[in-house]
């Protein structure tokens, strides 16, 4: 028994291998850690991407609505060096954004490892490099790897896990229980009736959804909600916003988009969607808060399609309570309940990222951290702010490259294999 342990331990220790990187390694194949292969790219400078799931932008192919278009206009949500295509609508379909997404990897030929699940990621003092362990699975092959790198670029963005909040009663509902990420269309639920937790822009849109497929939505609004009109006289709001803030300050912007908003929805309180005292813009600056950009929920709000009810007390079979006392019958629940990084599973680091999985620096100061380390995609800003993000890293990395490589021509990547070190 004894030999046959040794010879399992033989084995798996080769089978794992070590490789080095001769530039930075990018965790993440989302339009972040993209937008950054393509800049360096464009800088000369080689790279590796790593990617846990079979495909690049794994969260708008696998766990997005059917239904889903891009909330801002296409000119702010485009990557770096790669417009999108002349003959896409303003507000790009789910389809057409990953197709964008795949004609830029292929335009900058970015080749993503795929299958590879990052187990931990730390800075070797003593050789002054990253040591970026994965887990690489291929059919059922199943190997361990560990890339060491200089530079370690986070790309794997505030929305890399779905948040499953703990309620009450929740595991004896007996009903269809998932996650908004899970959520295709409202297909399956024609004539059920279904209680959508969460009231941003995900529990809007997927309340709109099921009415459409004649479900009878019921939206949790526990909290505060700023809904704001997607477009204010035919022009984008966050477009107007932008042109206003290079104008005046960040509280008359915000004084500005209430009134407006109030002129094109009314007054949204007597529905149950209740304002935040702090502007729109001004709690997405400090809290990360994105406000609701309405596409149609709101008129079935208004007509009492969309049931908007408050906070959850528990729940019970085939039923739930809420803090008011008042009882639904249910056959359906979704959780519009988020997202979260997922950096603290993984990065061993305590300066740069906090205790949240984002950057302790806001923006525009959260891009870079001592040692090489990097994060793009992390502030909630948008894929506008992941471009800029990307930039600034490509640009950096890119000098040092550079000036390092003057005499030496380098200009591909190259993985070496090396002897394990672990």
């Amino acid at each position: 028994m004894e030999n046959m342990f040794r010879l399992a331990d033989h084995e798996d220790f080769f089978s794992r291998r070590c490789i080095w990187v001769n530039g930075p390694v990018i965790v993440g194949a989302g339009p972040s850690g993209l937008a950054t292969a393509a800049c360096l790219r464009d800088q000369g400078v080689p790279f590796a991407v790593l990617e846990k799931e079979e495909c690049i932008a794994s969260l708008w192919q696998k766990r997005t609505y059917d239904r889903l278009k891009l909330h801002l206009p296409k000119q702010f949500c485009q990557l770096p060096k790669l417009p999108f295509p002349e003959d896409f609508p303003e507000y790009p379909t789910k389809k057409q954004f990953v197709e964008y997404l795949e004609s830029y990897a292929k335009n900058f030929e970015i080749n993503p490892k795929f299958n590879e699940y990052v187990q931990s990621a730390r800075y070797d003092e003593t050789s002054g490099l990253w040591r970026v362990k994965t887990v690489s699975t291929s059919g059922s092959n199943r190997a361990e790897v560990e890339y060491i790198c200089r530079w370690l670029v986070v790309a794997t963005g505030e929305n890399a896990e779905c948040v499953m909040p703990e309620i009450e009663g929740l595991a004896e509902f007996g009903g269809e229980v998932m996650h908004a990420c899970h959520y295709k269309s409202g297909e399956k639920f024609c004539g059920k009736k279904v209680l959508v937790v969460g009231c941003g822009n995900s529990g809007m849109e997927v309340s709109l959804d099921l009415c459409n497929y004649n479900a009878s939505p019921s939206m949790v609004v526990r909290s505060s909600v700023h809904v704001l009109p997607r477009e204010i006289m035919g022009k984008s709001t966050f477009e107007l916003a932008v042109l206003l803030m290079s104008w005046l300050p960040l509280w008359l912007v915000d004084k500005l988009m209430l009134i407006m908003a109030w002129l094109v929805l009314g007054n949204t309180e007597k529905y149950g969607l209740k304002r935040p005292s702090m502007g729109p813009l001004t709690l997405k600056n400090t809290m990360g808060k994105t406000p609701v950009l309405d596409i149609g929920a709101l008129e079935k709000i208004r007509s009492g399609d969309i049931n908007v009810v408050p906070g959850i007390k528990r729940f019970s079979r085939g039923q739930v309570e809420l803090v008011n006392g008042e009882i639904l019958d249910l056959d359906s629940v979704i959780l519009a309940t988020g997202y979260r990084s997922n950096v603290p599973y993984w990065l061993q680091e305590g300066e740069f990222f906090s205790k949240n999985g984002f950057p302790k620096a806001p923006f525009p100061n959260g891009w870079k951290g001592n040692a090489g380390l990097y994060a793009v995609g992390f502030t909630r800003k948008g894929l506008s702010g992941a471009s800029s993000d990307a930039i600034k890293i490509a640009q950096d990395i890119g000098k040092v490259w550079k000036e390092e490589t003057k005499q030496t021509k380098r200009t591909t990547a190259c993985h070496r294999r090396c002897i394990s070190q672990f």
